[in-house]
């Protein structure tokens, strides 16, 4: 046979459900090559026999041309014998053998399917669940792999004859594209009435944009669960679903139908634009545009600079806002504090009391799965809430895992970590598991993850907290070695995954509260850490949290206990944020004095809280972190001055008196300096404390990079000022960009440290190491 030669390959990463087998086929065949193309349990598996020159050819085209969606981890190839085939050929997917695949993300509506949706003369005109291999549902409809129409919940939908032909054609777009469908074959649109009604009318669509005019609710079912929708530019609509929703103050999303729309809301820089066109569609926060000529009620965003803005990203979406004519609301479907309702009898029972109408169909959801949430910061992608659109491609990180780790994550804003091997997948956002249907999609997550991947966790870590429900959870689980991982660790480890590093670095770990080594209330913290071990270096000094949980939802009780360390006599009766409290004031000072249910805590979210308090701008909040973000909102840009703080050290760690900051600021507010002054000279002063302690701890330690992680260095602001604090200071600076840098980075972070553990061990990993020590014994 002359130079004919025979090559099997083995292509791993995201391959199916992305064509990459019709991709194969193309271009074997446009080369002459013969052989086969399948799906396995570890991804594609091919042959090709041909000429030498030819299949050389291959190899080197093969993972530069591959398909959009497509991530391709690694390429092998072996060299097989010649058996004189004629023809290439997809065969059918292999199910056995133990399961390394990977599973796309859903993707949004491709171009090419845009333009069929608007055709009049397609088979497809304005068929609301058009797709093809470049797009569409992937993670959310996925029962079990391999990744084909069987074991998706497209398995109930038939294909007809054109759409049957359509799927076997090498040469057609939608050759392989499991979800590929029509008017004729495929889910179909129903508008009812919360009791399960179906309103009559020919065009639900149409319908369900009359009823958005028109002021009214309707939920919405997208790709991971439902939104709840309503007239962005209507008052009324929109104060009333925040009424309904018993959502107070946190800002909704707003879908726009198109880049131009967006423009005119936000101000918009490459980068955003990049975001908002990207496959993924995440929901991304941008500063309003002053005097926007496209309208958007204030019960929007009460009070935001910013508004959280996307693109449709379903065929269903497009549609809708086509009709519409205008930016709609897209929030997610569920009461405050619940997970989104994703099953279609699911949302008619938990929404009944919201949604005046449902615009839902008959594709089932296998899995929940929020809308994602990022932003760009100093350049570049920052992800604040890791869903739909990533979900469950893995993250690249220079870990290695000697046994397979699940990481339960944090209490609030809950992922949780499947690693095995080189891979480690992060979790969809679960939510806050205080609420009963949340755990049970965190429990329900991990076994579903569990399964896709064929991951039987052998090391399962955890936060220090003994009460937070994933604790328990890992504590009750069978056959496996625990970890309790220290919750500030598990953010520096997360940034150092996050970025490929190993550490040790200096870590800068700011956000509400987490367990401490100690039992206290932790915060405000800088570690000498790398993903092994720890050493809490300095903190922000303690003061008491009086009424413990009641202080986090009355930041005017910060206030009390900030300003209690800085007037020992008590504090002046002129202050504003006395007089709002007189009658309850003097009680919180008092059980402060006597560490009546006031743990101690160095928590930097709570010294936000303290000084939004008593600058005036919020005395009790009804969301985590609203204090603080409003007291960013708040922050005059023009203002230079800035509030001291001192740093001391007590035995051998340093200490910033927060309340040094709470004083300044008392001051001013006596002297009537305006709020956005205060404002901005705290974050001021803050941020150049945290740099003074760094350049400190790089006395002490010779370490040069710092780590910065926590929910507080969500404030675009002090993460500014301290980035380039440092890097002025000749620091390297680690921020979060794929994973958040706030509790939903933590069962990234508890994986890294379990694994660095795992590996150093080289055994059963010791109990006495959940605090752990940086290299060097430090």
């Amino acid at each position: 046979m002359g130079d004919r030669v025979r090559a099997g390959i083995r292509v791993e990463g995201v391959v199916q459900g992305v064509g990459f087998r019709p991709y194969v086929y193309s271009l074997a065949t446009g080369l002459g090559l013969a052989g086969l193309v399948g799906n396995d349990v570890d991804g594609v598996f091919a042959e090709v026999e041909g000429s030498a020159r030819a299949v050389a050819r291959f190899l080197a085209l093969l993972g530069q041309e591959a398909p959009p969606l497509a991530r391709i981890e690694r390429i092998s190839s072996t060299r097989l014998g010649v058996t004189g085939a004629a023809d290439f050929a997809i065969v059918p997917s292999q199910a056995g053998g133990e399961r390394r695949t990977l599973i796309a993300a859903d993707s949004a509506t491709c171009a090419d399917c845009l333009r069929e949706l608007a055709d009049p003369a397609d088979r497809r005109y304005r068929y609301p669940f058009i797709n093809c291999t470049n797009c569409g549902p992937r993670f959310t409809i996925v029962r079990d792999v391999p990744y084909d129409r069987p074991l998706t919940t497209m398995s109930g939908f038939g294909m007809c004859a054109p759409c049957a032909a359509e799927y076997h054609d090498p040469a057609d777009r939608r050759f392989h594209a499991q979800p590929v469908c029509c008017p004729a074959c495929g889910p179909r649109l129903s508008l009812v009435t919360p009791d399960g009604t179906r309103l009559s009318g020919s065009d639900p669509v149409a319908a369900a944009a009359g009823l958005l005019r028109c002021g009214r609710v309707v939920a919405v079912k997208g790709l991971g669960g439902y939104h709840l929708a309503v007239d962005a530019g209507n008052s009324e609509a929109a104060a009333a679903l925040r009424a309904r929703k018993h959502r107070e103050d946190r800002p909704f999303a707003v879908m726009v139908p198109d880049l131009a729309t967006a423009g005119q809301l936000c101000v918009l820089d490459q980068a955003a634009r990049r975001l908002l066109m990207s496959p993924r569609r995440p929901i991304v926060l941008l500063p309003r545009r002053s005097g926007a000529s496209v309208p958007v009620a204030p019960a929007v965003a009460p009070g935001n600079r910013q508004l959280g803005l996307m693109l449709p990203y379903t065929p269903l979406h497009h549609l809708l806002l086509e009709a519409v004519a205008g930016p709609i609301v897209a929030t997610s479907g569920n009461v405050s504090d619940e997970p989104i309702a994703y099953g279609d009898g699911e949302a008619l029972a938990r929404l009944a009391g919201i949604a005046d109408a449902f615009l839902l169909h008959d594709r089932p959801i296998q899995i929940r799965a929020d809308d994602s949430v990022v932003r760009v910061l100093g350049g570049r992608e920052s992800v604040i809430r890791r869903s739909r659109g990533y979900v469950p491609e893995p993250l690249t990180t220079s870990l290695r895992f000697r046994r397979p780790v699940l990481a339960c994550g944090a209490e609030l804003k809950n992922t949780f970590c499947l690693a095995t091997g080189n891979r480690v997948f992060v979790s969809q956002h679960i939510g806050d598991l205080a609420n009963a249907e949340t755990l049970r999609s965190f429990t329900e997550g991990i076994e579903h993850f569990r399964r896709l991947f064929d991951v039987v966790p052998q090391v399962v870590a955890h936060d220090m907290h003994p009460d937070y429900l994933s604790t328990k959870y890992a504590a009750q689980l069978d056959g496996v070695e625990l970890l309790a991982v220290q919750h500030h660790h598990a953010h520096i480890a997360s940034c150092l995954a996050d970025n490929s590093e190993a550490g040790p670095v200096i870590g800068v770990a700011f956000d509400g509260t987490g367990y401490g080594a100690d039992g206290t209330v932790w915060g405000g913290e800088f570690l000498i850490a790398d993903l092994a071990g720890f050493e809490r270096a300095g903190c922000l000094e303690p003061v008491p949290m009086p009424g413990g949980e009641a202080a986090i939802r009355q930041p005017w009780r910060m206030a009390a206990a900030y300003l209690a360390a800085c007037y020992p006599a008590g504090p002046p009766a002129g202050l504003a944020v006395v007089r709002r409290n007189e009658r309850r004031f003097a009680t919180v000072l008092a059980m402060a004095d006597r560490h009546v249910n006031s743990p101690l805590t160095s928590s930097a979210g709570r010294l936000f809280d303290a000084v939004a308090a008593l600058a005036g701008i919020r005395d009790v909040v009804s969301y985590e972190g609203q204090a603080a973000i409003e007291l960013e909102q708040a922050a005059d840009a023009h203002e230079r001055g800035s509030y001291p703080a001192a740093i001391a050290g007590r035995a051998g760690r340093l200490s910033v008196h927060g309340a040094d900051l709470v004083r300044a600021a008392a001051d001013d507010m006596l002297a009537g300096v305006a709020p956005a002054v205060i404002a901005a000279r705290f974050h001021n002063g803050l941020s150049a404390a945290i740099v003074t302690v760094c350049a400190r701890l790089r006395e002490q330690s010779g370490l040069s990079v710092v780590a910065l992680s926590g929910g507080v260095f969500q404030n675009q602001l002090l993460t500014g000022q301290v980035v380039a604090g440092l890097a002025d200071e000749g620091f390297r600076v680690l921020v979060h960009s794929r994973v958040p840098c706030n509790d939903g980075g933590i069962s990234l972070g508890q994986a890294a440290v379990a694994g660095s553990r795992d590996r150093l061990a080289g055994g059963p990993i010791s109990k006495s190491a959940a605090t752990g020590r940086p290299p060097g014994g430090r």
